[in-house]
């Protein structure tokens, strides 16, 4: 059993049964390794109010994901044929019709209880993991069971990951966006940045 979990530690590998275009399959994250990017998203569990609008909010920017070369995952502790019916069921009645990622199946609760977020009802919280290609954890985040979460700061946070892993030496500042200027992680040389950013004639 995992013990903990931590930022630049090899993610808990796990092999179960997802479904993708309405067909049931196996997954294991370590096949992404060397491949992709892995968004990894809990959620508590099918047709809970909150989270139909993260997962069909994530379908509508897939392209954005994909462009970065990252695949999501969307795991709760339903079972296959629980997803089945979550994804032929049209949004107007809470469900995923056209999910263009897969939903995985954690009916055992062992990955869910890996990745420290089971609930005392047996639920997932929702959690997200950005585990980059080395199978490696990155980021994470906890949210409350009643919270949305933004799939603006997912994306912001994969691009600013993705571009301090291929940037070494630079790092990206408060609300960094792509594009905008970065500093670096070298005290003396950051002050270049704070110097620009925060000089005036006063000071």
């Amino acid at each position: 059993m995992i013990t903990y979990l931590q930022i630049g530690k090899l993610a808990p590998n796990f092999l179960t049964v997802g479904v993708f275009n309405n067909k049931l399959g196996k997954i294991r994250l370590s096949d992404y390794r060397g491949k992709k990017y892995v968004v990894l998203l809990f959620y508590p569990a099918n047709f809970t109010p909150v989270s139909p609008t993260e997962l069909i909010s994530l379908n509508n920017r897939i392209s954005e994901f994909r462009k970065l070369s990252t695949q999501i995952l969307a795991i709760s502790i339903d079972s296959p044929f629980s997803h089945l019916h979550f994804l032929l069921s049209r949004q107007y009645n809470g469900g995923l019709l056209g999910l263009k990622f897969p939903l995985v199946s954690d009916l055992t609760k062992t990955i869910t209880t890996n990745y420290q977020l089971l609930t005392d009802d047996g639920m997932a919280f929702p959690g997200v993991f950005i585990i980059d290609k080395e199978g490696v954890i990155q980021y994470y985040t906890v949210n409350n069971l009643l919270c949305g979460r933004s799939i603006n700061e997912i994306l912001r946070t994969l691009k600013s990951i993705q571009y301090v892993k291929k940037h070494p030496g630079h790092a990206c500042p408060v609300d960094w966006k792509y594009g905008e200027k970065i500093l670096y992680s070298h005290p003396l040389k950051s002050k270049f940045y704070f110097k620009n950013l925060y000089f005036t004639k006063k000071n």
